[in-house]
C-alpha cells in the first residue's frame, strides 16, 4: 500500500477500536497490517511509514506494506538481509526488541525520503519467551513527535504483531495438513513422494514463485542402465538400486526441498532458489560413490529447470528438464545438463 496520509482525525478511542477491528475482522494480513500502518501514520502524523515480516529461517526482513513510499523506493528496500549482523535500524530494532528514534531518515531506505523516523519492533511472547516477528517504521517531515504521542503507537504495535502471530499460526496448520496428506501420499518402495504428492507441491511451488517472484529449480533424475541392473539380477536388484538412490536422495536434500519418485527409474527434485544446478551435482557425486549392485555401479543422469528462465507452467518446467535429462543420458549418463545444447 502506498498514499497520503488521511486528512481527518479521531480520538484516541477512536482510533484503538479502529485497530481492534482491523485485527478482529480483518482475514488477510497485508491489508491488517496495511490499515494499522495508516493508523499509526494518522495518530503521529507521520509522512511514510513500512511494516517489514521477519522471516527467521532467511534472517531477513520482507516488506509486507508501505505507506506514502513511492514505488521505486519500495522495490529497492523489499527486503534486508542478514538481520542478525546488518547495521540496518531497523535490523537493530529487531535484534533490541526496543522502539528506536532515528533523527536522520536517510539512514533508512524505505524511509529515506523523511527527516526523522520511529521505529517499533512487533514482538510476541511465546511460552515466556519474547519473539519478534518485524518491524514497522514511521518516517517524518519534521521533527519526531513528543514521547507521549510515540508511546500510544506502541499499541498498535502490539496488534500488528499479534496479527502477524495469528497469521503464522494459520500458515503451520495449513502447512502440517499439507504435511499429513504428503504421507498419505507416498511411494511405497521408496518412501519418497510419489507421481500424485509431486505433481501436487510443483503446482504449489510454481505458484508461489511466481507470487514471490523469486526463482524455483527442477531437477530430474534417471537412473543409468536400469534395465540392464534388472536383467543382471532381476527386479530384486532394480528394487535395491531404486532404494538406494532414494536414500541419498532423501538424505542430501535440504528442509525447504521436495524430492519424490517421477516414473519407474525417475526421481524429481523441487529446489526453492537458483541452486538447483549445485543441488543436483551434489546428488549425482553421492549416488556414484554408492556400493555395485550385483557387481554394477550405480549413476544417474540429471537435467536442471529453472523458474522462470525454463518455463512458468509446471508442464514447461518438466519438459525442459526431461529434454536436459535425456542429454545428458546421451552423453554417457552419470552428469548434469542444464540445457541439451551443453551435452553437444
Amino acid at each position: 500500500m502506498s498514499g497520503d496520509r488521511p486528512l481527518h482525525e479521531r480520538t484516541d478511542g477512536q482510533l484503538f477500536a479502529a485497530a481492534a477491528a482491523a485485527v478482529a475482522r480483518g482475514d488477510d494480513l497485508d491489508d491488517c497490517l496495511a490499515a494499522l500502518l495508516g493508523l499509526a501514520a494518522e495518530h503521529l502524523g507521520a509522512s511514510s511509514g513500512a511494516a517489514y515480516i521477519l522471516d527467521q529461517d532467511r534472517d531477513e526482513l520482507e516488506l509486507a506494506v508501505a505507506y506514502g513510499v513511492e514505488a521505486e523506493t519500495m522495490a529497492a528496500a523489499g527486503s534486508i538481509a542478514q538481520v542478525s549482523e546488518s547495521h540496518d535500524p531497523l535490523a537493530a530494532v529487531i535484534r533490541a526488541r526496543q522502539p528506536l528514534q532515528v533523527d536522520d531518515a536517510g539512514h533508512i531506505a524505505v524511509l529515506r525520503g523523511g527527516a526523522t523516523a520511529l521505529l517499533l519492533p512487533l514482538v510476541v511472547r511465546r511460552e515466556g519467551v519474547e519473539v519478534t516477528l518485524g518491524a514497522i517504521g514511521l518516517g517524518f517531515a519534521g521533527p519526531l513527535p513528543t514521547p507521549e504521542k510515540s508511546t500510544l503507537a506502541e499499541p498498535l504495535a502490539d496488534l500488528a504483531a499479534v496479527a502477524i502471530e495469528r497469521a503464522l499460526a494459520l500458515s503451520l496448520g495449513s502447512e502440517r495438513a499439507e504435511w499429513f496428506d504428503r504421507l498419505a501420499h507416498t511411494d511405497l518402495l521408496t518412501g519418497l513422494a510419489n507421481r500424485r504428492t509431486l505433481d501436487r507441491v510443483l503446482e504449489l511451488e510454481v505458484a508461489r514463485a511466481g507470487r514471490q517472484g523469486v526463482p524455483l529449480s527442477i531437477a530430474m533424475l534417471e537412473i543409468d542402465g536400469f534395465g540392464d541392473i534388472q536383467k543382471a539380477g532381476g527386479n530384486a536388484a532394480g528394487d535395491d538400486a531404486l532404494r538406494r538412490v532414494a536414500q541419498i536422495l532423501a538424505q542430501s536434500v535440504r528442509l525447504v526441498d521436495t524430492v519424490g519418485r517421477f516414473g519407474n527409474e525417475q526421481f524429481i527434485v523441487l529446489a526453492p532458489g537458483p541452486d538447483g544446478l549445485v543441488v543436483a551435482e551434489r546428488l549425482v557425486r553421492s549416488i556414484a560413490a554408492l556400493p555395485p549392485v550385483d557387481g554394477g555401479p550405480i549413476s544417474v543422469s540429471a537435467g536442471i529447470a529453472g523458474f522462470p528462465l525454463d518455463g512458468r507452467t509446471p508442464d514447461e518446467l518438466l519438459a525442459v528438464a526431461s529434454k536436459a535429462m535425456h542429454a545428458a543420458r546421451q552423453a554417457g549418463g552419470g552428469r548434469v545438463v542444464t540445457q541439451p545444447a551443453a551435452a553437444e
